[in-house]
């Protein structure tokens, strides 16, 4: 019997929250640990599973893994033992962890060569990783892929700086060919490169280990490579997407909830695009504040046509909130569609809110239309399987939002992005409770 979460419903929250640090900017932090023989201390890294999968893995490689306190490591990446990534227990832990095609670019910087499992994950669509490859092949690298053996071979012993324009603006593809890039002879520019905070993050810290990357936070990034990178001292920004949840958490169960230390600047359109669900919210310092409300009102466009809330690159909205903002619509007074443009099955959840009551009708596989019940009718608590880690987290935000008990089965999925999730919601004064 997996576990699962059993939720009473329904009561309102209040209190303090702290968003744990990013798991979408941890997962290629760590990974440019390896671009340097010397010690590297980050802080702020959240206690979630595939954090920890990647922490392992650099362990067994040969990375000396120093815990300081819960959330701060130092990593020393000097004794990196390359058959490791030919054997077998690299292929089971490296083929169980997306974030594990990280390390192909700091590794291929840094040794010249490496071999990657064909990786899993999530299921939200096709997640293609051709952009990562194109990326490598245009600095120089060769590689192969074994269908016996389902290992990937990079042989990248000459990298050198060029002219890449990338197909999509991915987050992790352009983190890992500017991980590549740092150690290339020469000069490489990426345009259509991505530019989320976790990767302005990512290049600010490169720069202090001493590459020379500028363009940082637009989407043409000029890399002048170095012949080596040297130790420093990293924070993580808090999880935006932590922070939209807990947003759409307050709204939905009409709590008084502070959130704490936001870095509020680094968040975007986020806090504005729940403002236009209606939700009332105010910084204070570096804090979001958001009221007990009654009732939240969608607001229409100027010409009074339906709401749309759609996701796209950075800085747009990101597509990981699009599945709460589904939820917390589901509440509101008024009308709003939903266009989930980027991954192709994340909406296949909506079924299980259709249970719970809700009004919503499912356009196609990008496309819905939540047509709000002003809370006039509550949701109703069911049980429930989450397929991933976002759509869980909604699934448990409506059920802290529903009328009687609901189950979340499959909770493995939400506790790979969350941390400590049921506790912390505790603290607020949840009934939630872990069977």
């Amino acid at each position: 019997m997996k576990n699962a979460f059993v939720i009473n419903g329904g009561k309102p929250l209040k209190g303090e929250i702290i968003p744990q640090g990013a798991k979408n900017e941890a997962l290629q932090i760590l990974s440019a640990v390896l671009l340097t023989s010397e010690k590297i201390t980050i802080s702020n890294i959240p206690d979630i599973k595939d954090v920890n999968k990647l922490i392992e893995l650099l362990g067994d490689m040969g990375v000396t893994v120093e815990r300081l306190d819960a959330d701060t490591y130092t990593f020393e990446a000097a004794n990196i033992d390359l058959e490791f990534f030919h054997s077998e227990e690299f292929k089971s832990k490296g083929g169980s962890l997306r974030g594990s095609i990280m390390i192909v670019g700091p590794l291929l910087a840094r040794f010249g060569k490496a071999s990657i499992p064909k990786p899993g994950g999530d299921k939200i669509g096709r997640r293609r990783l051709d952009t990562h490859f194109l990326g490598f092949e245009k600095l120089g690298a060769r590689f192969d892929y074994n269908p016996e053996d389902g290992f990937f071979k990079v042989d990248a012993s000459d990298l050198k700086g060029t002219y890449i324009l990338l197909d999509e603006a991915s987050v992790t593809g352009t983190a890992n060919i500017v991980m590549a890039a740092v150690l290339a002879k020469g000069i490489t520019t990426i345009y259509n490169a991505a530019c989320e905070p976790y990767l302005q993050q990512l290049c600010k810290m490169l720069n202090r280990m001493g590459a020379k990357i500028t363009g940082i936070g637009s989407n043409l990034l000029t890399i002048e490579g170095v012949t080596e990178l040297h130790g420093t001292e990293h924070r993580m920004l808090p999880d935006m997407i932590e922070i939209g949840s807990f947003i759409g958490l307050a709204a939905m169960t009409g709590s008084e909830i502070t959130i704490k230390n936001v870095q509020y600047k680094e968040l975007g359109i986020i806090p504005d695009t729940f403002r236009r669900l209606g939700i009332k919210l105010e910084l204070r310092g570096d804090d979001i504040f958001i009221p007990a409300q009654e009732h939240y009102e969608i607001e229409s466009f100027i010409d009074g046509s339906i709401m749309t809330i759609a996701d796209s690159p950075w800085p747009g909205f990101t597509p990981d909130l699009i599945s709460i903002v589904l939820v917390v619509a589901t509440q509101a007074k008024g009308s709003v569609l939903i266009h989930q443009k980027m991954f192709e099955s994340r909406l296949f959840f909506v079924d299980k809110l259709l249970d719970m009551g809700a009004q919503i009708v499912l356009c196609d596989p990008h496309r819905a239309t939540v047509m709000g019940l002003d809370k006039q009718v509550q949701l109703r608590g069911i049980s429930m399987t989450s397929p991933d880690i976002r759509a869980g987290v909604s699934l448990l935000i409506a059920a802290l939002s529903a009328q009687g008990q609901s189950t979340i089965y499959n909770i493995e999925q939400i506790e790979r992005g969350y941390q400590h999730i049921d506790e912390r919601l505790k603290a607020l004064g949840a009934d939630i409770t872990r069977i």
